[in-house]
């Protein structure tokens, strides 16, 4: 994407607010005229007075008061509503490239650090803010004076005029080849501040690691390295552009001095007026002036390409899944799930599923076993649409789910993550994830049937308390029994529950596993297994290996079949009941992690 394009879609961004645009171009329009204008009012007041016209002189001094006032009212109009316009547009582009960023696929985010996310979404918003209010406040007068003040200088003396035309010429051609030898460089530079980004990302979200290894000097040493790297792919643009400012000035000292001589010249012809060479000066000014306005613009710019196309890059990713307007809504849902030759893959050549078909009737427990790697986790996602299926379909009550909308579609499944996934919120607020409406009576009594109310209420401020950054600060049994409170809260009719129980200890998990068998019943409800209880209770085992279904039916079915699951339960690859430890098993203040 060219500097230009990436310019124009940055103004494009503007068309919400089209009319408040436009005023201000009009605005713009004016202060260009007031910037040719008053040169031009100048020399003819020289011309005035050199002729002993006073009258005359009073006169071009009168309306160049008043057009020099004008000026002032039309410069305060646009920098107050270009201040207020690029504010707000700002706003509503981090809100535009968040709702976007997070509704994009999971392979999407696999391949991007949050580090980088937010850098490019903070970089790029400041940067496009930056280019607004440039454009408005000085850009755009820029160019149209420019534009209004060449013709007027051809008219006036075409000689005098050449120099200021050459003087354009160099500056565009000194910008040019600065560009081309130094945008290689920066890209660099921009990848090398991502990479900070998600060093530091990475970092920041693991300070446990980093502490309790001692890598807290080696990270700042890497850091440090980091920043040399940037530092020495840094200067040589920097060097470059230097020298780039030089040019421009060289160029602008020169032209002066030409029109001088060239004019004096002309003078001692009779072409030009002292009052003419005069404006031609004062044009000549002003030029070097908004040229060297339009160079610091084109150098930002320039520094800010690589931000702005990453930024837009994220912008014109495609949602692979994603509401659709006139999307069918998913009726009332009985819960009944068939999932009919379907196959997937993370990557065409390796798939993660192969021709995977079963039925769950309504309400049922259906467990799903495997070696490590089989695909289990990756067949429930299909459920709630994390990914679509490269072949066959998926049916809730006999509905291909492809035909509902995402929102329809999850907000009719309850899913327990092995890994819990709170936010930094309160606990309280965490809960209401799964219900948002949800009152402090429901949340209490969720919360209780997960076992998680006894250590909530000793925090210090209760379902108020502050959670930190990935729930850190709670132990992994309590994170845990929060993640299944969140669905218990949500009260779906289709319950997934991956590894749900594997952060509890052995009595806490069996009174939740109780809770549980109370929560599932009417329930769909998927479980990737571990607990021996759950395999022998569930009404259908899937065992999966490597991406294939390879047996499935009850437990003693199985067991008596010798195949896959008789191995896997042989090794042990169960854990056993902890019932009789939960019957003498006291509570704690806080959980056990």
């Amino acid at each position: 994407m060219s500097i230009l394009r990436i310019y124009l879609r940055v103004i494009a961004l503007l068309a919400p607010e089209k009319a408040l645009a436009i005023m201000l171009a009009l605005a713009n329009l004016a202060l260009a005229g007031v910037y040719f204008l008053e040169p031009w009012l100048f020399g003819h007041v020289v011309d005035a007075l050199a002729a002993a016209g006073h009258r005359d002189a009073w006169r071009y001094i009168g309306w160049w008061a008043g057009v020099g006032f004008g000026g002032v009212i039309a410069s305060v109009w646009v920098s107050l509503h270009a201040d207020r316009l690029a504010h707000r547009r700002r706003l509503a582009v981090i809100a535009q490239f968040f709702e976007h960023a997070i509704a994009l696929p999971l392979s999407f985010h696999g391949q991007h650090h949050t580090g980088r996310l937010l850098r490019i979404m903070h970089s790029g918003s400041s940067n496009l803010f930056s280019l607004w209010l440039g454009f408005f406040r000085e850009h755009l007068a820029t160019l149209l004076s420019i534009f209004v003040m060449v013709p007027l200088a051809l008219k006036m003396n075409w000689k005098l005029a050449l120099l200021m035309i050459a003087l354009m010429v160099s500056f565009a051609v000194f910008n040019a080849i600065a560009m081309q030898r130094t945008h290689k460089a920066q890209g660099e530079v921009e990848e090398l501040h991502h990479a900070i980004s998600e060093r530091a990302g990475d970092v920041f979200g693991n300070v446990l690691i980093v502490q309790s290894y001692t890598r807290v000097s080696s990270e700042v040493r890497a850091i440090h390295e980091m920043m040399k790297r940037v530092l020495a792919a840094q200067y040589p643009v920097l060097r470059g552009w230097a020298w780039l400012s030089v040019a421009n000035r060289a160029a602008s000292t020169l032209t002066i001095v030409a029109i001088f001589a060239l004019g004096a010249s002309l003078n001692s012809k009779g072409e030009v007026s002292v009052g003419g060479i005069v404006s031609f000066v004062g044009f000549a000014l002003m030029l070097i002036g908004r040229l060297e306005q339009f160079a610091s613009f084109i150098s930002g710019l320039f520094f800010q390409t690589h931000s702005l196309r990453d930024f837009f890059a994220i912008l014109d990713t495609k949602a692979v899944l994603h509401d659709k307007p006139g999307d069918a809504e998913l009726p009332v849902v009985r819960g009944e799930v068939a999932f009919e030759n379907v196959s997937f893959g993370y990557e065409a050549t390796h798939p993660a599923l192969r021709h995977l078909s079963f039925h769950a009737p309504a309400g049922s427990t259906v467990a799903i076993v495997g070696p490590t790697g089989a695909g289990k986790t990756t067949a429930l996602s299909l459920l709630y649409r994390a990914y679509d299926p490269s072949e066959g379909r998926i049916t809730i009550d006999g509905i291909d789910i492809r035909n509902v909308g995402l929102t329809s579609l999850r907000k009719h499944i309850a899913v327990v993550f092995q890994d819990p996934g709170l936010f930094y919120r309160s606990i309280a607020d965490n809960l209401r994830i799964g219900k948002p409406e949800a009152t402090q009576e429901e949340i209490e009594a969720a919360a209780q049937m997960a076992e998680a109310h006894n250590f909530v209420i000793v925090k210090p401020e209760g379902y108020s308390t502050l959670v930190a950054e990935r729930g850190r600060s709670l132990s992994g049994g309590e994170r845990q029994r929060l993640s299944i409170a969140r669905a218990m809260l949500k009260d779906a009719p289709i319950l997934i529950l991956d590894e749900a129980t594997s952060a509890l200890d052995n009595a806490t998990e069996a009174r939740i596993q109780r809770v549980l068998n109370t929560l599932t019943k009417d329930r769909t409800t998927f479980v990737i297994a571990h607990r021996l209880s759950t395999v022998r209770n569930a009404d259908t085992i899937l065992v999966l290996k490597d991406g294939e279904l390879v047996e499935q039916g009850r437990y003693d079915e199985l067991v008596r079949l010798g195949g896959v699951f008789a191995e896997l339960d042989a090794q042990g690859k169960f854990v056993a009941d902890a019932e009789d430890s939960a019957v003498s098993y006291a509570e704690p203040t806080l959980a056990p992690a």
